[in-house]
């Protein structure tokens, strides 16, 4: 099977309950980590107690209930491990993606055999829970930062082998998805920096790269400083592209975004509990460049407002998967 078939199916099936695409990706495969999580839990036997306690021919019904307020995300997932499973069950979806659950509210209906859907309940759960967390934690975030022109996005500390769900969670939230993978932006590093031996070489060196294969990628680069800041700025100076360069926002010696790097400190007796001083400085040596700008580094629920104030256009958060409380969801099952 291809490992682009359940993209097929998800563009070609009807899905109500579930309508943001998921991020693309050229591998994933949706139904081999479906697959590879129900292997883990049958293991060389299969599920001995469902097998051992439940006879094969009862049928039963079930019901997902939230246990805790949050925002739904995962269903499509959920709703395609009950098929891995058994295509005969029959999963009804009464809550959609994104929107919000609350204590007691039933998200969905199951009927069909008591053993395929007690076999599928831990890992549909397990995908369900997560991304849910990922949801609620990043919708908090988006909120916090409405009245600012910040966009929230995800980084790489996501689950192994599940990246794309996570990052698919954050969409659902409400967030925006940072780079995929290695593959999809340059992004210029310390360590990159380091082991080039300077800014300047490492964005030259990505430049003559891609130029070499023929492809074009965003080049963000990484700055912790306002000397590095400066440095970065002077590249894009030498290639004009300022207020008062090209007006195509194309001659930037292929630099499309600024990292702002742990420019805030904690501080208990600054508004939020972080001083955003340096982040402001950073914000006006940039003045009206043509270049998208990001901070990142101390991005917590209670931070987050006031380093939007500063006027930066993307915030990361790495801890909106790295750190996710997953939400309370139940599955409880009667047989018939």
């Amino acid at each position: 099977m291809s490992s682009l078939s359940w993209r097929q199916d998800w563009e070609t099936e009807s899905h109500p309950f579930s309508t943001l695409p998921p991020p693309a990706h050229p591998t994933f495969d949706l139904y081999t980590a479906i697959d590879a999580a129900l292997q883990e839990d049958a293991g060389d036997f299969g599920d001995i107690t469902t097998l051992s306690t439940v006879p094969e021919a009862t049928t039963a019904s079930a019901t997902f209930l939230a246990k805790a307020e949050g925002v739904l995300a995962g269903v499509y997932v959920a709703q395609m491990v009950f098929r891995r499973v058994d295509p005969a069950v029959q999963v009804t979806w009464l809550v959609d993606d994104s929107s919000t659950v609350r204590p007691g509210q039933i998200i969905a209906t199951i009927t069909g055999s008591a053993r395929s859907i007690l076999i599928a309940e831990r890992v549909a759960l397990n995908f369900m829970q997560r991304m849910s967390g990922i949801a609620t934690m990043t919708a908090a975030m988006v909120k916090a930062v409405r009245c600012t022109k910040a966009t929230i996005l995800d980084t790489r500390k996501t689950v192994p082998g599940l990246r794309l769900l996570d990052k698919w969670a954050v969409a659902i939230g409400g967030g925006a998805n940072h780079r995929i993978g290695l593959y999809d932006m340059v992004m210029i590093k310390d360590n990159h920096i380091a082991a080039a031996h300077g800014i300047r070489n490492a964005v030259d060196g990505a430049v003559a790269f891609m130029q070499s294969k023929g492809i074009q990628r965003p080049m963000e680069v990484e700055t912790r400083t306002l000397d590095e800041l400066k440095e970065v700025l002077e590249i894009l100076d030498a290639a004009n592209v300022s207020s008062t360069g090209d007006e195509s926002g194309t001659n930037s010696g292929g630099i499309t975004r600024i990292m702002l790097d742990n420019m805030t400190r904690k501080d208990t007796g600054a508004p939020s509990g972080i001083d955003v001083s340096t982040l402001h400085e950073a914000m006006a040596l940039i003045g009206d460049r043509k270049i998208e700008t990001e901070a990142s580094g101390n991005v917590t629920l209670a931070t987050v407002g006031e380093i939007a104030k500063t006027g930066v256009q993307f915030i990361s958060c790495g801890a909106l998967t790295h750190s996710v409380t997953a939400l309370d969801i139940s599955l409880n099952i009667e047989t018939q």
